[in-house]
């Protein structure tokens, strides 16, 4: 499988794509190019970084709601509602926005982007599309009474908390794992593609038995296979964003599919129902690329039909000429 940049017929650019589909046993049943692969998980790891949170009980100590599980998993787009949710979660847990320590950037949806700039809106460290998982990471600290200061060094307990969790669901020892820094400054992990979506496809016949109700006063989740699968499904919009790849993929299939982004042309998705889990990693790290690949992935595995967005992407030129496209090439080996 390839994605392929295509100009008057001729492939002018090419993004080679790896990927691994992972049954709940950890058996490999359909990949392409190298599902050994090595690489850095990324924010695709989110899901599991935010797994203690359910298992040490600090979702019932503080009273977390679907919607705030949600965010602690997402890659948001910066989106006012979004910030809002995860300020309101920094209060809940006794913390500040100044106790964040995720540096800010540009939103990732454009024309949240281009609206945060006409208007002048001075970004800080909420903004960041990973402010969630970092109030996570605070609300775990606050549970265990571990400091909040430095909770993003690989010493800190948070992020060997986290690092023994990605360890028991990847299946690869702690040690093995390989860790650098993050974009936003918190650990990142090494493993195999295989491992990653053995994860997931583990996290799909999960059961933690917990209850937790949505802000909305609406019914809690009973008896969920998953307090985070739950919590994904229902606030697709939470996971990314208006227009972004894992919102589109999600609300085209109510409650077929998690996807969830990572940098540098990492994707990694759960199909709850199939049991099955997928990693891919485009090799040059393009993220449209890795966005379209996993869109085809997805079709090729049952879930049709893909979202229009994420067909082959007209190449359009200066003068608003249609030249070419971007499409994917191939599928998988099964």
């Amino acid at each position: 499988m390839r994605v392929e940049q295509l100009r008057g017929g001729v492939v002018e650019a090419w993004h080679d794509v790896h990927v691994a589909v992972v049954d709940g046993a950890g058996a490999l049943v359909a990949g392409t190019g190298d599902p050994e692969l090595v690489t850095f998980w990324r924010s695709a790891a989110k899901p599991f970084q935010a797994l203690p949170l359910v298992e040490d009980r600090v979702v019932e100590r503080f009273g977390l709601t679907t919607e705030e599980l949600a965010l602690v998993c997402a890659s948001h787009s910066s989106e006012p509602g979004q910030v809002a949710r995860v300020r309101d979660l920094l209060a809940k847990i006794g913390c500040a926005e100044r106790d964040l320590l995720c540096g800010p950037h540009p939103p990732l949806s454009e024309p949240v982007a281009q609206e945060y700039a006409t208007h002048g809106v001075r970004l800080t460290a909420v903004y960041s599309n990973c402010s969630g998982k970092h109030a996570g990471m605070l609300a775990l600290a606050r549970h265990h009474d571990w400091p909040t200061q430095f909770y993003t060094r690989l010493e800190h307990p948070v992020q060997q908390r986290c690092l023994a969790e990605v360890s028991r669901w990847t299946d690869v020892p702690a040690g093995a794992i390989k860790t650098a820094v993050d974009g936003c400054g918190v650990v990142c992990f090494g493993l195999p593609l295989k491992n990653m979506a053995g994860a997931y496809a583990r996290l799909a016949i999960a059961d933690f038995g917990l209850r937790i109700a949505d802000s909305k006063g609406g019914s809690p989740i009973r008896n969920p296979q998953s307090a985070i699968v739950e919590s994904m499904l229902r606030h697709p919009e939470l996971i990314a964003g208006s227009g972004r790849p894992c919102t589109e993929l999600m609300r085209a299939h109510p409650g077929r599919v998690i996807a969830k982004v990572g940098a540098e042309g990492v994707y990694c998705a759960v199909l709850p129902r199939e049991g099955l889990g997928v990693a891919l990693k485009v090799a040059d790290g393009h993220g449209l690329a890795a966005a379209l690949a996993m869109a085809a992935v997805l079709e090729e595995l049952g879930l049709r039909p893909r979202p229009a967005s994420l067909g082959a992407r007209p190449n359009v030129n200066t003068r608003g000429e249609t030249v070419g496209e971007l499409r994917v090439n191939g599928g998988l080996s099964k």
